[in-house]
């Protein structure tokens, strides 16, 4: 299951990303995966303070998105961070990893995130493909916009054929690592979002109950 959101970060706020992306200082992508050899891209170097500026206010659009963070359902979250891809660059067909080193102890990724940058008629190419089997779902977003789904989908970033491709990427540790049941949650919660105000008070309470204790039951 995707969750796209337009308006992710403001405007003000994508301008000063794009401005950050010009100063700062990035490093070649197969750095931070080295083992995958269809990864031609480049990231910003996690010590450059400026791609840390960067970081804190993608960090800040999470925080304040409730619809975010009702299909994520966090614990922890990984640091985002700037990916440019230039003309001639892709990241081939691949999962994400299921670990990765953020702090004293391992994140595990259970839902991977894309935050587009730059408007997509300033590249061609450049889409994240999610290969959902025979079929892939193409996404190249508006500035601003972002794109969730399972970390355990296999995807790509389809080869940018010219212009630049700026995105920031991050990972998260869901409450409820299973990507079934944060779909079967996120949509309880959607349906008393919409009707819950429709209902008699029993079924409210009834609705409320199954959440609650589902949350209970399959958080880790």
């Amino acid at each position: 299951m995707f969750l796209h959101l337009e308006n992710f970060l403001t405007p003000s706020e994508v301008a000063a990303v794009a401005e950050i992306a010009r100063q700062a200082k990035f490093m070649e992508g197969r750095r931070s995966n080295p083992h995958n050899v269809t990864k031609e891209s480049q990231i910003v170097d996690p010590s450059d303070p400026q791609g840390q500026k960067a970081g804190q206010i993608a960090l800040a659009a999470f925080q304040r998105n409730e619809a975010a963070r009702d299909f994520v359902l966090p614990r922890r979250m990984a640091a985002p961070s700037l990916c440019r891809y230039a003309a001639g660059m892709r990241y081939g067909p691949h999962i994400d990893a299921a670990f990765m080193a953020v702090g004293s102890q391992p994140l595990r990724s259970d839902v991977s995130c894309t935050v587009f940058i730059n408007d997509p008629g300033e590249y061609q190419g450049g889409e994240l493909a999610v290969h959902l089997g025979t079929e892939a779902t193409r996404i190249k977003g508006k500035a601003g916009s972002a794109v969730f789904y399972a970390s355990t989908t296999l995807h790509e970033v389809t080869p940018v054929t010219q212009g630049e491709r700026l995105v920031m990427i991050t990972f998260i540790e869901s409450q409820i690592p299973d990507p079934q049941q944060r779909d079967l949650l996120y949509t309880l919660n959607e349906v008393r979002a919409l009707e819950g105000l429709k209902m008699d008070w029993r079924n409210r309470a009834q609705l409320d109950y199954i959440i609650q204790n589902l949350l209970r039951m399959w958080s880790r």
